[in-house]
């Protein structure tokens, strides 16, 4: 199974039609279609359902989807890290990090590297701690920003000098926006939006026995999507406080959840992890900054 090979049958996955897709990768039809023909009869599966104007993924194909991202994306990352091996003052680092005004720490050190070495760069997945801590897992990111639900015995980690509060961001004009700050009660029964990761994971331990009255009308990876939810009225969202935009020209406000627990951020990276030279000097720049900020 080559790389070359699984770039073309992740192309056409997303064009849905092999000959934009061999359009797009600058090769001919013809080549596209016989190598992924090959990789099928090499995995023994049909990857795709074609048509006359476009083709879609089998189950088989949806699962090698997923797992060629990976595999392409390690790829490169591994080719560019040993293009670096000889490079200084310059390279690629590859960061994780859930949704939370505590990244501001993380830029802070970034910003510091950037301006002794402009030639470093920051590539940023966003994501929850389930995708982050699997990308970190194998090796596609170098550091995660997760919050402490993770099992942080697995990794080497820094914490961040600062919490994030839970809160509830819902529209100025809803009667519960009246309210100086909420309790979890108050969310009983109310249509809310929430993380996915919040929904597996959170909300059994804040309700306990009323867990089976909480009403989620929708999930969410990115709070934006689920800001314009709440600005469309369909529900109230349970997020961190300050990663929706509730500022005064905002129609939206931020309430404030008492009683439940504050959120502990951390940039972790694997145990006995080898480091690029780019991401070496990034954990420097942590290190000395976070504990500046934390005396």
């Amino acid at each position: 199974m080559e790389i070359r090979v699984l770039k073309y049958f992740l192309e056409a996955a997303r064009e849905s039609n092999i000959t934009r897709a061999a359009e797009r990768l600058h090769v001919s039809q013809p080549t596209m279609s016989k190598q992924i023909k090959e990789l099928e009869e090499e995995l023994g599966v049909r990857l795709f359902i074609r048509s006359n104007y476009s083709i879609r993924l089998t189950e088989a194909g949806m699962l090698l989807r997923e797992r060629a991202e990976d595999i392409v994306e390690l790829a490169e990352k591994t080719e560019a890290e040993f293009k670096s091996l000889e490079e200084v003052e310059r390279g690629d680092i590859y960061v994780g990090a859930a949704e939370s005004d505590s990244i501001r720490y993380f830029a802070k050190s970034f910003k510091i590297l950037r301006n002794k070495y402009p030639k470093v760069r920051c590539h940023i997945f966003s994501g929850n701690m389930e995708d982050v801590s699997e990308k970190l897992d194998k090796g596609i990111i170098d550091f995660a920003i997760v919050t402490n639900f993770v099992d942080l015995s697995k990794y080497n980690y820094i914490e961040m000098p600062s919490s994030d509060v839970w809160g509830v961001v819902m529209r100025k004009d809803d009667k519960l926006a009246q309210k100086e700050y909420l309790y979890v009660q108050d969310l009983i029964g109310i249509p809310l939006i929430c993380s996915r990761q919040w929904a597996e994971q959170d909300f059994t331990y804040w309700f306990k026995d009323k867990s089976n009255e909480v009403n989620i009308a929708a999930t969410f990876n990115l709070a934006y999507n689920g800001a314009v939810m709440v600005k469309e009225g369909i529900g109230y969202a349970v997020v961190y406080d300050k990663i929706i935009d509730t500022s005064e020209s905002s129609e939206l406000c931020f309430k404030q959840i008492i009683g439940v627990p504050y959120a502990k951020m951390y940039i972790m990276w694997r145990k006995k992890q080898t480091f690029t030279w780019a991401s070496r000097q990034l954990l420097k720049e942590i290190q000395e900054s976070l504990i500046y900020d934390s005396i």
